[in-house]
């Protein structure tokens, strides 16, 4: 795809990239949707997974992995070329106004550019300690690509949030054991979350941190999960299958400073078509901000097709035409 030059380049995988890379698409537009995580799907899929959201059009109610879901189901109608585990590095504009977008793996080169970052780019919380980096492969992650991973396994889950309290819930419907290990006695999760952990056969080892994890002296499919109990020398070692360890994430809007976007604190400043203050870069969703701007995914996925329809009229102003979706799969 190094030669490629494409029409729109949407940098970040959230909902609100999904979106925007699914109506470029609808649009006729070729697209690159750049994502830093394994993953499609955001802070919805990543951070609250099962919680359920309340503000989406048609939907009166979607937990954030059936949202990213019916994306997912959406944007297979009209597919893109998709960049997962790639983190941009820089943007630099072109003699002929195009941009190259640098990446931790290869260079993408693009008409236009929309940044739809969310809260900016977000890298899980690793454990603190050195491991075999080869125990990722098995047994160890910071995401949840399919729940059936865990499938009759004996699981443990890392964390006392939202995320840990979800999955540790929703996983042990499916798996052989599930304990979830947090290093205080109260989880900082929704109250009607705990009541279900509470009332589930989900194992809890609270006050505990993690001191170490080794693969097993006598079955080298299994992982030893060293703990240590908090303001105590005790300690003990469970065996797992799986250990999924969500400790949240760590955002840094950094970048964004680098790439000389003009910023409002932490968001960067755009128009009402979307516009930054760099020619053909837009932003959308959480990353943007404008007077009135309401914090809503509602409000990204109008965002979208109005920064796609500015793209479209710039870079192709003989060909600003407008087809309505009904008339698409005909």
């Amino acid at each position: 795809m190094d030669n490629k030059l494409y029409d729109i380049s949407i940098i970040g995988g959230g909902p609100a990239g999904m979106f925007a890379a699914y109506y470029a698409s609808m649009r006729k537009l070729n697209v690159a949707l750049i994502e830093s995580l394994p993953n499609l799907g955001g802070q919805p899929q990543t951070l609250y997974a099962q919680k359920q959201i309340y503000d989406i059009a048609a939907l009166p109610q979607v937990s954030g992995t059936e949202l990213i879901d019916q994306l997912s189901k959406q944007m297979a109608l009209l597919p893109c070329d998709e960049y997962l585990d790639t983190s941009v590095t820089d943007l630099q504009r072109a003699d002929d106004d195009t941009w190259t977008i640098s990446t931790n793996k290869e260079t993408i080169k693009t008409k236009s550019i929309i940044i739809a970052m969310g809260n900016g780019a977000f890298q899980p919380r690793k454990l603190t300690f050195d491991y075999d980096p080869t125990i990722e492969e098995n047994n160890l992650s910071y995401f949840v690509n399919d729940i059936n991973d865990f499938k009759d396994k004996d699981v443990a889950i890392a964390g006392g949030g939202d995320s840990a309290v979800d999955w540790a819930i929703h996983i042990n419907e499916l798996a052989n054991n599930t304990s979830i290990i947090h290093r205080r006695n109260k989880y900082r999760a929704m109250e009607s979350s705990i009541d279900s952990l509470n009332e589930s056969d989900v194992e809890q080892l609270n006050p505990f941190i993690i001191k170490d994890v080794t693969y097993n002296d006598d079955d080298k499919s299994k992982i030893d999960i060293l703990l240590k109990k908090i303001k105590s020398e005790d300690e003990k070692t469970i065996t797992v299958d799986k250990l999924l360890v969500n400790y949240g994430f760590i955002s840094d809007s950094k970048i964004l400073r680098d790439w000389n976007l003009e910023l409002e604190g932490p968001f960067i400043k755009v128009s009402q078509q979307m516009e930054t203050n760099l020619p053909n870069v837009f932003a959308i969703g959480d990353i943007a901000t404008y007077p009135g701007k309401l914090q809503l995914i509602a409000t990204a996925f109008a965002e979208g097709p109005t920064a796609v329809t500015k793209a479209l009229r710039n870079i192709y102003p003989d060909k600003d035409y407008f087809e309505h979706s009904t008339s698409l799969f005909h």
